[in-house]
Formats: C-alpha cells, structure tokens, sequence
C-alpha cells in the first residue's frame, strides 16, 4: 500500500528548514522519513510523518503549501546489486521512476528506499509479485520491516 508523503516548497536560504520542522514537533508529529531537494532559488522538503493528515493541516496553518503525494518504500537487499535488481524489476514491468531517496529503517539483510511512481498502485503490485518487501505505515510506525 502506498505511503502519503508531504511536500513544501522552502526558500533556499539559512534558516528556512527549521519553522517547518518546529511547526511539527510542537505538535508531537513524528517524522518518519523526510528528503530536502534543493536549486538556486527554493528547495522541496519531502517527509512522511506519523499522521500525515494532522501534519498536512499542521502545516498548512502555518501558511505553507503542502503537495500530498503517494510513495513506496521497499525492502532492498542489502548488498552489492541489491538495487541494480529492484531496478530491473521495476524496468521491465515499464515503470518510470521520478524520484528515490533512502529511509534510516534497516534490517540485518536490507535497506530500505522510498520510490515516488506515477502508477504506486501497480509499482505496490509488481514488486509484491517479485517477492519483494513492499512497508506500510504500520511498518513504519513499528520501526521494523
């Protein structure tokens, strides 16, 4: 099942990742996982938290625009070629990648990534069909895989 993820747009200067990360602690929001993509003028702060809709209104009162969007974490073995592997599951099912970035979970034998697709459903399906460890929030929540 895919994971809700929350997106803001920062300004890219000193100072501008912290409101948004104070905004949520206030409010005992958990981050689970979060990515920070910058350029020259802004930056994208993506994060998947305990409770993504109280986050999303946290955040949002805050005076920020928040994007949701659905993403998948999997299990990747956790050696040489592990992912090399999951990529070509995903390349020959057709499935585009926009964006991956790794999670702190981990295991003994895998590491944990976070894949945004235009298609989670189908991607959640081929890899499940695979054998391969697709996480849900419970999961995430638990802090195990």
């Amino acid at each position: 099942m895919p994971l809700k993820q929350l997106s803001i747009f920062l300004e890219n200067r000193p100072g501008s990742l912290r409101p948004p990360i104070c905004a949520l602690a206030e409010e005992g929001i958990d981050i689970l996982t979060l990515s920070l993509a910058d350029t020259t003028e802004f930056g994208i702060l993506r994060l998947i938290v305990q409770d993504w809709d109280k986050g999303r209104r946290v955040l949002e009162q805050a005076g920020w625009v928040v994007t949701v969007s659905e993403v998948v974490a999997v299990g990747v073995a956790d050696r040489p070629g592990g992912l090399a592997e999951v990529l070509a599951v995903l390349e020959g099912a057709g499935l585009d990648i926009e964006y991956l970035y790794a999670f702190a979970l981990r295991d003994e034998d895998k590491a944990f990534l976070i894949f945004r697709f235009d298609d989670p459903a189908r991607a959640t399906s081929v890899l499940r069909g695979h054998g391969l460890h697709v996480l849900d929030i419970t999961d995430l929540l638990r802090g195990s895989a």
